[in-house]
């Protein structure tokens, strides 16, 4: 039995996205004993959610009452029919629209006039819904605005079937459990990197027989030679510092890949709460602002309302584990600005957002606050990757693609590069992630039981 993970907090990957056989992490999870009896069911596997869980959700809307959900699902229907109909364009020569958002937005305009049945309230409400259902899929990009997500290749992000769920004992304890078939001491923790630098000849003191290509050196002033890297650093730090972080720079091509490929903020805010104020069934609790529309400009004074770009709480299960505590997720520049912010004025905000929603101006205010910073983080410096307007996914390729470019070099496979923002169809994910560093390691071992040449 798990111990109780009491208080559990996930700041960083929260779900396995799509919990099939064809998710590493999920078998790996599985193999290891590490889900529920929930989780593990067959039925479970087969579910087709197309990378948006179906949750028991409520929604509330500023004027503060719960919207009608018969409203509500056509709106959303509405946007995920939109959504798929983007995989239309894979490979096409001429996309409508450079980005999902203008895309997305031009059909809105087209489209919803004519539903609704002409009402004026009913067509307000639609276009409310839609405009928070472009921030849902800002936190599941990792990006500011869908506008600056790439239509073109937008569709070749795979999601896998599965319905999505978490760890009883946190994300950490898969972690834990590779890491337990290692040798004591072969994982160095707070170790920063300060360069590496390749196509050298590094020679350890007092040894003058090997002779290395790689010299990690460390902000401590360790320094480790090598034959070969595996570098997994996010690519919010090799945007900041790639120029600096290689020596030699990194070839043109590669470094032109990092500038193109987007990478976002999205950020979690934890609520904890004496007594819930929501009922024991209900999964999800989702805000809409009722005068918001996606075919007009958000207001852009980021200070005034940076909260408004919440997407709402998912409950975390279950109560007698976590307390009644509400999770939140914000992207793009306002969850960047909200890391600025104290946890006072978060956590004002936050009750003053949930009086509004719920009608009910003397809810208790939350009794402490949490979040996740992912954007002042210094080795992160953002969530994930996207795929930009003016990028494609032969960016992503071109990332993954070990140094030196030739590959009749004497000394192959000096920098391999891993982690999620190099998998073409599994970026943003934990199982990209993991497959990548497979896929690397798979490289290596190629290498290594290749003939030697005569």
């Amino acid at each position: 039995s798990l111990p109780a993970a009491s208080g559990l907090a996930e700041m960083g990957a929260h779900w396995i996205h799509g919990p099939s056989p064809g998710n590493p992490v999920f078998c790996l999870a599985s193999r290891y004993g590490l889900l529920g009896p929930e989780a593990a069911r067959e039925e479970n596997q087969q579910v087709e959610a197309g990378g948006h869980p179906p949750m028991p959700s409520v929604t509330y809307g500023s004027s503060g009452k719960v919207l009608n959900p018969e409203a509500v699902r056509e709106a959303r229907d509405l946007f995920y029919a939109l959504l798929a109909s983007t995989r239309a364009f894979q490979g096409s020569r001429e996309p409508p629209w450079p980005s999902v958002g203008q895309y997305v937005r031009a059909e809105i305009a087209r489209t919803v006039p004519t539903m609704a049945g002409g009402q004026e309230d009913a067509r307000r409400l639609q276009l409310a819904v839609l405009a928070a259902c472009l921030k849902l899929e800002c936190c599941i990009s990792g990006t500011h605005s869908m506008d600056l997500v790439a239509l073109e290749p937008f569709g070749e992000y795979v999601s896998l079937p599965g319905l999505d769920c978490t760890f009883p004992g946190g994300y950490s304890s898969l972690a834990e459990r590779l890491l337990s078939d290692l040798p004591e001491g072969t994982v160095l923790f707070n170790k920063a990197v300060r360069t590496i630098q390749w196509q050298g000849s590094f020679r350890e003191e007092g040894d003058d027989a090997r002779v290395f290509p790689v010299r990690v050196e460390c902000e401590d002033g360790d320094v480790f030679l090598a034959d070969h890297v595996i570098i997994t650093v996010p690519l919010g730090f090799l945007k900041e510092h790639h120029e600096k972080f290689f020596q030699p720079p990194l070839p043109e091509r590669k470094a032109q890949a990092i500038r193109n490929l987007g990478f976002g903020t999205n950020n979690k805010i934890f609520l904890e709460f004496e007594q819930p104020f929501w009922e024991p069934e209900q999964q999800l609790l989702e805000v809409v602002w009722e005068d918001e529309s996606p075919l007009e400009e958000p207001g852009a004074d980021l200070e005034a309302s940076w909260f408004r770009k919440l997407i709402g709480f998912v409950v975390l299960q279950p109560p007698e584990q976590h307390g009644h505590v509400l999770c939140g997720f914000i992207a793009g520049k306002e969850s960047e600005h909200m890391e600025t912010l104290s946890d006072a004025e978060v956590l004002s905000a936050m009750t003053r957002v949930l009086r509004t929603m719920t009608g009910n101006p003397d809810l208790p205010a939350p009794r402490s606050v949490l979040r996740s910073r992912w954007h002042s983080a210094p080795y992160t410096l953002g969530s994930y990757s996207y795929v930009a307007v003016g990028s494609s996914g032969d960016d992503i390729d071109v990332l993954a693609q070990p140094l030196p470019e030739d590959p009749r070099d004497p000394r192959p496979l000096q920098l391999l590069f891993a982690g999620e923002a190099t998998h073409r169809t599994f970026y943003s994910t934990t199982h990209g992630a993991l497959l990548s560093g497979w896929r690397e390691a798979e490289r290596l071992n190629q290498l290594f039981q290749a003939p030697i040449p005569a």
